[in-house]
This record gives structure tokens, sequence and C-alpha cells, in this order.
């Protein structure tokens, strides 16, 4: 496999340090902020998001560094936007203080400008002290199972371990992100209960500051993972699907997968044709149907089905995006021969906030992921995956014995859960113009990198759980597809496991991953590498064989024991 590329890796991060501060500069982001070596935050980061909570790109003007001050100048421009902001940094001995100060040049409607700060994921279970705007004090912990919703709430400052983190400028908040595979627990402002979107106007500014105050000896260091990775068998493995190209015509059709996943927009006219095309891969069918309530295209849409191999069904409310008691009401009405899903088009935080709403009456529950929703750095996208095995694990449970289906995983999201205006559709009732994410998904360069072959095969070892039957990525073809790309390789390696025995365990670090199948007496095995560098890793069966691959940074190998 090839080495890693900067359409992959971004360049190594400037380190800047002082007075035992130590910060890595990733563009406009101050990473990995520890003192003596003690992690404290993940990083911090201006935001700017627009109407629809899309973000504002941000670019590096000018960084300016100096004994104990650090200054970078930022131009957040794009989606209607336009602010120029400058963020410091003051080091002490026992204090760092990040100050950011932005001014609109534009009018604009936005759901949030200002500070964000990323607490690590190994916080989970850790006690936390949180001060009030009032100057109360509420002692807690943060979550270990993933917060449907904010843990903490009116936050001016929050104790963690030995610093103590205090915030300025606004009230803030805190939700647990890692509901959309992200490594973090993020504190923010402006409250989610405030309305949104408002007005930023022409000339106005925000100031906002972080403080971190050392309150004693700092003990936090990082633990040593164990060594090497432990594989069990964990029950049948789960069946391998690719979403239907959503590209506009023509797509020659694809037999890459076990299954074809096909959503069906039934607010537009193009849904028929859609359905067609799926229909042309010869495969069984995952349908999901995103119905506004119009129980005769619903009735249309299952007779429509009737002669296809379906495997599954599911039905959601196009504004909740979730199967919600009334819409799955509409789809029994309808007499549907597949066995019927519950669940959500959307993330896992849909599952996970909405389980009241979502009916367990049921043969499955069904979510999709993606690792690029809050941010589109490498680093995240390979940070995701350890978070993949949480959300995965956490979903079985919820289940409570039924089966979980999880995708279609997607590099970027396929369309905006939570736009505040209509998102565009297909006006024609043929493909010309294309479907579904060809209108609403994003399109990102590494679809075709040789190291997301690697990241595919560590997605189905965090994902494959005991519990989990199936699981899908991508497209078969198209900008969000598979075809020609080094991923499809990946993806036809597990599907050749589709009918053996799971061989599962966790990654020792989130870098280096391991799946396996038994059939017949014989453990063929699947390891990847998502390091920046090679990495050598022993994997241990239940049977008391060890395997020892040596992979090179972003690679994978295949072996087989017998």
């Amino acid at each position: 496999m090839a080495s890693m590329r900067n359409s992959w890796w971004r360049p190594d991060p400037t380190a800047w340090a002082a007075h035992g501060w130590t910060i890595e500069i990733r563009d406009d982001e101050l990473a990995e902020i520890a003192h003596q070596g003690h992690p404290i935050v993940r990083a911090v980061r201006a935001a700017v998001r627009d109407r629809g909570w899309q973000t504002v790109h941000a670019s590096v003007q000018a960084v300016t560094a100096a004994e104990s001050s650090l200054e970078i100048s930022l131009l957040h421009e794009g989606l209607g936007a336009r602010i120029t902001s400058r963020l410091r940094v003051q080091a002490e001995p026992d204090q760092l203080t990040i100050d950011w100060e932005g001014v609109n040049l534009i009018a604009f409607d936005t759901c949030r400008v200002g500070l964000v700060v990323l607490h690590p994921s190994n916080r989970a279970g850790r006690a936390v002290t949180v001060t009030h705007t009032d100057g109360t004090d509420e002692s807690s912990h943060f979550p270990t199972d993933i917060s449907p919703h904010q843990p903490f709430s009116d936050i001016r400052a929050l104790r963690d371990g030995d610093a103590t983190l205090v915030f300025e400028g606004d009230v803030f908040e805190m939700e647990d992100q890692r509901n959309w595979s992200d490594a973090s627990f993020k504190t923010y402002s402006r409250p989610l209960d405030l309305p949104y979107p408002y007005r930023l106007e022409a000339g106005e500014s925000v100031r906002q500051s972080l403080t971190i105050r050392l309150e004693g000896s700092a003990t936090d260091a990082a633990t040593a993972p164990e060594p090497g990775i432990t594989l069990r068998a964990g029950g049948a493995f789960p069946s391998i699907g690719v979403e239907v190209c959503t590209a506009p015509s023509p797509v020659a059709p694809s037999p890459l997968g076990a299954f074809r996943v096909i959503e069906l927009d039934l607010t537009t006219q193009a849904w028929a044709a859609a359905l067609e095309r799926a229909a042309a891969d010869g495969l069984p069918l995952d349908v999901r149907l995103v119905t506004d309530g119009d129980t005769a295209v619903l009735e249309s849409a299952v007779r429509a089905l009737d002669a296809l191999h379906v495997v599954r069904i599911l039905a959601v409310d196009s504004r909740l995006h979730i199967s919600d008691a009334a819409t799955l009401s509409m789809l029994r009405a309808a007499q549907p021969t597949a066995p019927i899903m519950g669940g959500t088009r959307s993330h896992f935080t849909e599952l996970n906030r909405e389980q009241r709403r979502i009916p367990r009456d049921v043969e499955g529950l069904l979510f999709t992921t993606t690792p690029l929703f809050h941010t589109l750095d490498t680093e995240q996208l390979v940070e995701s995956v350890a978070m993949q095995r949480v959300i995965a694990e956490q979903s079985v449970r919820i289940a409570d014995g039924h089966p979980v289906h999880i995708g279609p995983v997607s590099l970027r999201p396929r369309f905006n859960n939570v736009a505040t205006t209509p998102e565009p559709a297909p006006a024609k009732s043929d493909l010309s113009e294309g479907f579904g994410a060809a209108f609403t998904g994003g399109v990102d360069e590494r679809q075709s990198a040789p190291e997301l072959a690697a990241w595919v095969i560590a997605s189905a070892a965090a994902l494959a759980v005991p519990g989990v039957a199936s699981l899908s990525w991508f497209e078969t073809a198209g900008p969000r597809g598979l075809a020609g790309t080094p991923a499809a390789e990946a993806v036809m390696a597990l599907l050749a496991f589709d009918d053996g025995e799971l061989l599962t365990g966790p990654s020792p670090d989130g870098l280096v991953w391991a799946i396996g199948s038994r059939r017949a007496g014989v453990d063929t095995l699947l390891v990847a590498n998502l390091d920046r560098r090679q990495r050598s890793v022993d994997v241990r069966l239940d049977t008391g064989t060890v395997a020892a691959a040596t992979l090179a940074a972003g690679a994978w190998a295949r072996t087989e024991l017998r």
C-alpha cells in the first residue's frame, strides 16, 4: 500500500511551547494543549456556522509567535459570511489564556459564532465540578455512555482534574460529540435553547476567552495501551452492503456488496427511477422510504417493491428523519412484505436522542454515521474509528435484542439533518441530474485515497460487534463511490467473510485494528494500520493462536491461520 500523502494527512503540525505549556498549531486550531506533558484540552477553535449549521471556512492569514505569546490572524469567509478575527494565546507558569475577538464585516444569519473547546473522549466517567453563571458549583462526571443531550449547561467554569477552565464572553454548555463519532466532548456557546439562526450585523464584534488555571501537580499522564489485539468469536459475520450510486445518469450496474441500500425520497419525482437503478444491480434491497405523510405515494412505493427481493424496509418522517409512531403506522397500513425496521436515516445522534419516539415493535434498528460532521481533518477521520466502536456497542444496548444495521457510512454527511431551510432536490422524474446525496451530500477527495482502504477495514473492525447484523459503506460509483478506488478492494475482502463467524475485538490505541472470520477451522484476518508510521502488531485469537503483522502507514493486510 502507498505511504501517507498530503491529500490524506496534513503536514506535521507546528509546535509552540512556553512555561511548560505545549500546543500543536493545526491550521486554525490550537490542538493537544498540555502542561509538562500532561494533556488538558483536546483542541480550541473559533467556529463560525451559517444559518444551516454549515461551517464557514477559516483561513490563516498570519501567525506570530513570541516567547510567552502566540497570535493567529484568521479570515472566516464563505456561505454569506466574512469575519476577520485574532486568536491570542498568553502563557504563564500556572495559567494559559486563549482570547478570541472577531469583527463581522457582512450582516448574515448564523447559528453560532465563538470559541469551541474540545475535551478528550478519555474523560468519560471522570469527575468534574461545574461552576454555573450564578456562582454555584455542581459535582458530576463526564458521561460514560454517550449522552443524548447536553450533559452540562449554564457553564462558567469546569474543574477537570488538576485544572480549572474558565469561560468568558457568553453562557456556555457542553454536548457529547461521540454521538457523531467525534473523539471529544465539546463546550460551546450560545445555548441551544436560545433562538437560532440569529442575525449578526455588519460591524458587530464578538469576544470570548478561555483561561486554563493549574490547581496542583498534574497527574493525568497518558497511560500506555495494552499491547496487541485480542479477537474473540462474536456470532455471525455482518452482511456487507453498499448504497446505490446517486450520481446523474448513465450509471452502469454494480455487483459490489451482498445487498444494495436505496433511499427513496417520496417527496420527489425521482424515487421510481432511483428504485429502478437499485434493482438493476440484481442484489437484495435495503430500502429506506422518506415520506411527508402522503399515504397514496407511500402505498405506491410499497407496491413497487412487491416484485423485488427486499430484505428490510424503513420509513421515516421527512422532517424528523426518524421512524416515529405515526410513520410506522402508515408503513404497516401499506402492508409491505419485507421486515419492518425502526430507527433513523441520519446519525446515531437521532437514534440516541429519540429513543422514546422510535417504536420497538419492529424487527431491527437502523442508523448511519459519518466521521466528518463537525470538521474535515484527517485526524478526525482517524479518531472517529474508535468512537464508531463505542457507538456500535451502545446501539446494541439500545436495540435490546433486536439486530442492528449500520450504514451507509460516508465520509461526509449524505444530507444536512439540521438544515433550517429546504434542501435541494431533483425536479425531474428521471436521474439525469441524479438524486439524493448528489443534491444534498458532500464530496471528499480522500474517497479515492489509498489509505481509505485501511480506514474501511478499521471501520469494519470497530463497528462489527455482536448484535450488529449488517454494515454498509459509501456508494457503488460516482464522486462518493467505490468504483475504481482502493477502498473497493477492502469492501471485497470483507465480503469474502460473509458466511463466516465473526472474530472481533477492540484496538489498543485506535490506530491499529483487526477483524476476522472463522470457517471450517480456518481463521482469516484483516489487519489495518491508520498510524502515520509503520506498526508491528500481534493479533491474539481466542484459540491461543497469535498472528504477527507489520504494516506500513495507512496500509492493510490479509492473513490466514490454520
